[in-house]
């Protein structure tokens, strides 16, 4: 179980581009505390996404490389059982909270395992896989931070102001996922799992996320000029021209020779995404709550 496959399995760092949902999540927050930031933080992106991986991997057995790992050692019992210990860590620590939160992490969990299980695995059903995987990445988890942070009850979060970035949660993530298989056309149809990437082609992928990413991004400019103020919908438009810029250097290396839809690239794409996202959703937590006020003026 302590091995050192069962580790690198578990891809604890890998957890840091799921963040900005997180950090989206707290920027909207109206009860900040920093007791509950630091144990939502914990359950979800060192036990919770962790245990996620780890199971996955475990059934998966991949020969070649996969998120955050290049060359992935072979999977163990150690590891199947370690992944159901950091799930049961991350529900006891959604306890310190209340029931709901709990609850709702226990649900992710379930359905994480369903994707790659196999008497389910949903992993080869490639647009109920797509939809899924973007709904409760997104959607899900920002409802579930939301309730955690704030100490809510599932009713509470029942509103528009909550479901509306919620859902912009999901959007990115449904037109960004089917690049995290691009690299993987090979291995996945050897085990008959159909992704949504698969099914596309390389370059119908790149088309795909293009045109999603550009709309996600659209809805994410208006959201944060009606609720907010036009210079958040700026700075996020500034923020992602990084990642745009990459995205069309790849898409045209990869038009002219298809080999360089690859995992080193779509890690690349994947760290910039996480980088820019993530700062940019700290900027604006900090900005619009007045903790960067108060840090200028010396508070």
């Amino acid at each position: 179980m302590f091995e050192k496959s069962t580790w690198l399995h578990l891809r604890i760092p890998f957890s840091f581009f799921l963040l900005p949902v997180f950090l989206f999540a707290l920027a909207v927050s109206p009860n900040i505390n920093e007791s509950r930031i630091v144990i939502v933080l914990i359950a979800l992106h060192i036990f919770l996404y962790p245990a996620s991986n780890g199971y996955n991997s475990y059934f998966d057995k991949d020969e070649g490389s996969i998120g955050g790992l290049k060359r992935p050692p072979k999977v163990n019992t150690g590891l199947y059982y370690m992944a159901l210990v950091f799930d049961t860590i991350a529900i006891v620590l959604g306890l310190l909270i209340n029931w709901q939160f709990a609850l709702m992490l226990f649900v992710y969990g379930l359905v994480s395992k369903a994707y790659s299980h196999p008497s389910i695995r949903l992993k080869k059903y490639p647009y109920l896989s797509w939809f899924i995987a973007g709904f409760f990445q997104g959607f899900f988890t920002f409802l579930m931070s939301y309730v955690g942070l704030n100490d809510y009850t599932i009713y509470q979060i029942m509103k528009s102001s909550i479901i509306i970035p919620g859902l912009l949660s999901s959007a990115i993530l449904w037109g960004s996922y089917p690049m995290t298989q691009i690299y993987q056309h090979e291995e996945d149809s050897k085990r008959g799992d159909i992704t949504l990437s698969l099914r596309l082609g390389i370059l119908g992928t790149f088309h795909f996320t293009g045109a999603a990413f550009t709309l996600a991004s659209a809805c994410f400019a208006w959201y944060f000029v009606e609720v907010y103020h036009l210079k958040y919908a700026l700075t996020f438009l500034v923020s992602m021209a990084p990642v745009v810029l990459f995205f069309g250097y790849w898409y045209l290396k990869a038009r002219k020779e298809l080999a360089n839809a690859n995992f080193i690239n779509t890690m690349r794409l994947n760290f910039l995404s996480a980088i820019f996202l993530n700062a940019f959703f700290i900027y604006f937590f900090l900005d619009h709550t007045q903790v960067l006020q108060a840090i200028k003026a010396g508070y």
